[in-house]
């Protein structure tokens, strides 16, 4: 696989970066910055194919999230408790302002896994390795997230 740097970012910066967004990163662009980073370093060793460079790159935005949270919580800022402001744009992100309104009402494990889902286009399979779950697990999560975002996305606005 010699896909190039550029190529790669072109491809997978927009749903890393709606990652970021959807489980609550408090600077979602500068997180995904960070993660192409780490990727431009680690990418010549790298063996694998398209679904395998896209497991890895989520799995070390999911790395670099959970130091984001952990250092969120020794400064005693919850970044999850809330999600960050939107203008309604989406400006190429994968998710828009309604939808990252309705996974803050969502359990921080069923939020990583429907937005490892929908938004980085994952397999169940390669969440559950992120995450560090079982399979069964995983598809539990998704479907009781789905339906919090179901029922969410459903309530008129008041």
């Amino acid at each position: 696989m010699a896909r190039r740097l550029e190529e790669i970012y072109d491809d997978l910066a927009p749903a890393v970066t709606g990652y970021f967004r959807g489980r609550g990163s408090s600077d979602p662009e500068a997180a995904c910055g960070d993660v192409f980073v780490s990727v431009a370093g680690a990418l010549p060793s790298f063996r694998g194919n398209d679904a395998a460079l896209r497991r890895w790159v989520f799995t070390i935005a999911h790395h670099r999230l959970v130091d984001e949270l952990k250092s969120a919580r020794r400064e005693r800022e919850v970044v999850t408790d809330t999600l960050p402001e939107t203008d309604g744009s989406t400006g190429g992100d994968p998710i828009d302002g309604d939808l990252v309104a309705a996974l803050g009402s969502l359990t921080d494990e069923q939020r990583e896994v429907v937005v490892l889902r929908y938004v980085a286009d994952l397999p169940i399979r390669d969440v559950a390795r992120i995450v560090g779950k079982k399979t069964g697990a995983v598809k539990m999560l998704q479907a009781r997230g789905l339906d919090e975002l179901r029922t969410r996305l459903a309530e008129p606005d008041a």
